[in-house]
């Protein structure tokens, strides 16, 4: 639960990111070919969501596959949070949003954020930066994010902190259909599939492109921090991720590091006490860590430029060893405990 004793004085806080599997409202249907939450289902959800969360004890947690802004607002709640902590905008179930009309995310889920710290600036990226765009093979070119990522800047203790969270295009195979939503391809012709993969690929990276231009733009000669957190839907290692971080040319470059982003779990000052159960999503069989924590230079402890360090990581994904049925999410938590300098 969230813990309101905490102060200034310790000058720390917990960050997570989490994929919360289709939250929606109860009753309503968010993809034509899924059957809406009844409200014993809806209720089973929300407390297995809210446990999971409530042992991550963090004050900024992103979130991801998120259809209703109230859905949210109640799991904050239980949380500890009030409902004003809640950042998700393409979600929103008040009927005043120029986004949603109160209807809630349509089509596609949305990310957001839930902050205790002020709230200093919020925005979206919905257009792929032009430098970004790529033509996806049969499809043309990819302008406009599917699922936005938000960009939330708060005051932490003091101490200004972007943070951005994304939920990059999945692995999926992309098929092409009609405005109909009917299949204009064969899904068993394996050529097929592997175009329609390549699809998935390009989406991604346009995407991972286009949020990286955004963080230059953010981190170029400045000193204040920044975190990229969120389900990238890849590992961490793979080019699409270190399209968005450029981890790997600070070894070239030491003037990189002015607008690279690093692993936190690969800078924690407790580095590689979890290294062996660091996994947050099965994939065909196989753990993975596809849901991401990045931090600027100003969180690396041997920087010169340091206004923290990040302390420890941790991955709660015990949950994924549950039968199906009984998961709330297809997702680990993973969480970073960041403290300030005096």
């Amino acid at each position: 639960m969230f813990n309101p004793s905490r102060t200034a004085d310790h000058k720390q806080f917990y960050i997570a990111t989490a994929n919360l599997l289709n939250f929606a409202n109860p009753n309503r249907i968010y993809y034509e070919n899924a059957p809406a939450y009844d409200k014993k289902t809806y209720d089973k959800k929300v407390r297995g969501i809210t446990e999971l969360l409530s042992k991550a004890h963090a004050d900024i947690i992103a979130v991801q596959e998120v259809w209703d802004s109230q859905a949210l607002e109640e799991v904050a709640v239980a949380l500890g949070f009030k409902p004003e902590h809640v950042v998700i905008p393409l979600a929103s179930n008040d009927p005043s949003s120029s986004y949603t009309q109160g209807d809630g995310a349509q089509h596609t889920p949305a990310v957001g954020i839930i902050s205790r710290f002020e709230q200093l600036e919020m925005s979206l990226l919905e257009d792929v930066a032009d430098k970004a765009v790529i033509d996806i093979p049969d499809m043309g070119p990819y302008r406009r994010f599917n699922r936005p990522p938000l960009i939330l800047r708060v005051n932490a203790f003091g101490q200004p902190i972007t943070i951005i969270t994304a939920h990059l295009k999945s692995k999926r195979a992309f098929f092409l259909r009609d405005k109909e939503g009917n299949l204009l391809e064969d899904m068993d012709d394996p050529n097929i599939r592997v175009r329609a993969k390549l699809r998935s690929l390009c989406m991604r990276a346009a995407e991972a492109a286009s949020i990286r231009m955004s963080i230059i733009q953010r981190l170029k000669h400045t000193r204040e921090p920044l975190i990229l957190l969120g389900d990238m839907n890849d590992v961490t290692g793979s080019v699409t991720t270190q399209l968005m971080t450029e981890t790997g040319e600070v070894n070239y470059d030491k003037s990189m590091r002015d607008v690279a982003l690093f692993d936190a779990a690969r800078v924690q000052a407790r580095y590689g006490w979890m290294k062996d159960v660091a996994y947050t999503h099965i994939y065909q069989g196989m753990p993975e860590v596809i849901d991401q924590l990045f931090v600027s230079e100003e969180f690396l402890s041997d920087s010169k430029f340091a206004l923290g360090q990040v302390e420890r990581v941790d991955y709660f994904n015990d949950h994924l060893k549950w039968d199906y049925a009984d998961r709330v999410t297809d997702h680990g938590i993973i969480r970073a405990k960041i403290k300030l300098h005096d």
